[in-house]
């Protein structure tokens, strides 16, 4: 059989790793897929750059339209990122009846609807098992293995360069300023650092495996994202002696009509969608992913917990997810469009269902424990105030610490770690802790998850 041809957009970090785990492991592709895969013709902005990766066996074109649009490619791969360009290219590729690989989690976390719609009604494939969790085969996992499972929560490990950041500072006591500029150092954290380190990139991923897991629409503008820019040192020493580790955490949830928070008042349904630093229990596996690596554990009705760990970014890795999309298309671009695996899991027609309707809940409607941290002045009868606060509040205590104030000093650290209340009580119960003659700092909040 002739091999497909495909069409690479982008010559980057991945695209040069697409074409060498291509070339390293064509055969063992080809026994996969049936047939060869060929890159057939290149678009790059920069024709010098994107030939000296590829030499001059393979055409490099600036003119990226036309790369995307070529009569005879069969599969155009995207790899440009970011998103007025790539999406005008991916448009016009699935105009021109192409199917689409991407590993843009950007533009299809804002876009997504606009562009499988668009598929669906031309009868062509878009893949992206590249866009979430670098080389970890959660798209598959999500829409295909655990398709038999009401999928309960999904919680991540989803950003390398957030994760090496409070690696590094729960190891060596660094500042959040020190361990970031070791990342950038290394190559781990842009020169901008914004999207990694303030929730964004993670919220994209979220909110793509959230569609495939809920069967709802992308929703990225509903995100709750908070980054790990204020996170301490102190933060990061406190939660260990608590037992627990702070992770930058990617959280969705089902939530039903019938749960009722702790005050015994039933709570809205729909799905929580929620990026934040977590303390997790030291004993839980994710706690205990380190440096770039990502995870993500999927808890569904019939299996339980899944968890999927590996390389979450990286040239290759990456391209490994690209390749399996390739195969996976190669397999199954001839069959009837009708008889694919749909692009979010659920049947295109089910996207009219209730389902599909469901709401993203506000954080104010969150339902989670909480880990509060303040300075207070040393007097007596000040935890007593805020442990009334928060009875007040139907807010429960779990465990309490009371630091013993720096030598020289009359102020004193209190940490708290609450059972799970809602967050609205939260944010009450704050408001009136620090507004005591007795706080010298706003309180730190973060939340706390089980993940039992």
């Amino acid at each position: 059989m002739t091999p497909i041809r495909i069409a690479l957009i982008g010559t980057g970090t991945v695209g040069s790793g697409l074409l060498r785990v291509l070339t390293r492991n064509q055969e063992e592709i080809k026994r996969r897929a049936g047939r060869g895969i060929v890159v057939a013709r290149i678009g790059a902005r920069d024709v010098t750059k994107a030939k000296r990766i590829v030499g001059d066996d393979i055409p490099v074109d600036t003119d990226l339209l036309a790369v995307a649009t070529d009569p005879s490619i069969e599969i155009v791969v995207e790899l440009i990122g970011g998103i007025d360009e790539a999406k005008r290219l991916i448009l016009a590729a699935i105009d021109a009846g192409k199917h689409v690989v991407t590993a843009n989690k950007a533009l299809l976390a804002q876009h997504g609807n606009a562009i499988f719609a668009a598929a669906q009604a031309r009868g062509v494939m878009v893949a992206f098992e590249g866009a979430v969790a670098g080389g970890i085969p959660i798209i598959k996992a999500l829409r295909e293995g655990l398709s038999a499972n009401r999928v309960q929560w999904i919680a991540g490990i989803i950003n390398g360069t957030s994760n090496f950041i409070l690696s590094s500072m729960r190891d060596s006591g660094a500042t959040f300023a020190a361990a970031l500029a070791e990342a950038q150092r290394l190559g781990y954290a842009e020169v901008d650092p914004t999207f990694d380190i303030e929730g964004i990139d993670a919220a994209h991923k979220l909110t793509i495996m959230s569609a495939i897991a809920f069967g709802i629409p992308m929703q990225f503008e509903r995100a709750y994202t908070e980054g790990i820019s204020k996170l301490t040192a102190d933060d990061i020493r406190y939660a260990e002696e608590l037992g627990y580790r702070i992770k930058l955490l990617g959280i969705s949830r089902r939530v039903e009509a019938t749960d009722a928070d702790r005050n015994g008042a039933p709570r809205a349904s729909g799905i929580e969608l929620r990026v934040h630093p977590t303390l997790i229990p030291a004993r839980r596996l994710l706690a205990n992913v380190e440096g770039v690596m990502n995870a993500v554990l999927v808890n569904g009705d019939a299996v339980g917990p899944t968890l999927y760990y590996g390389a979450g970014a990286g040239a290759e890795p990456t391209a490994s997810a690209v390749v399996a999309d390739l195969v996976d298309v190669t397999r199954l671009h001839t069959a009837d469009p009708e008889h694919r695996v749909p692009h979010l899991a659920f049947q295109p027609g089910s996207l009219d269902s209730a389902l599909s309707a469901t709401p993203i809940l506000p954080m104010s409607e969150v339902r989670t424990a909480y880990y509060l941290r303040l300075r207070v002045a040393d007097k007596p009868g000040v935890l007593a105030d805020i442990t009334r606060i928060l009875a007040d509040g139907g807010i429960s205590i779990g465990a309490v610490l009371q630091k013993e104030p720096a030598e020289g000093t009359h102020a004193t650290d209190i940490i708290m770690l609450t059972h799970g209340t809602l967050e609205k009580h939260v944010d009450a119960a704050i408001a009136r802790i620090e507004a005591l003659d007795a706080a010298l700092s706003d309180v730190t909040r973060i939340r706390v998850e089980d993940l039992a």
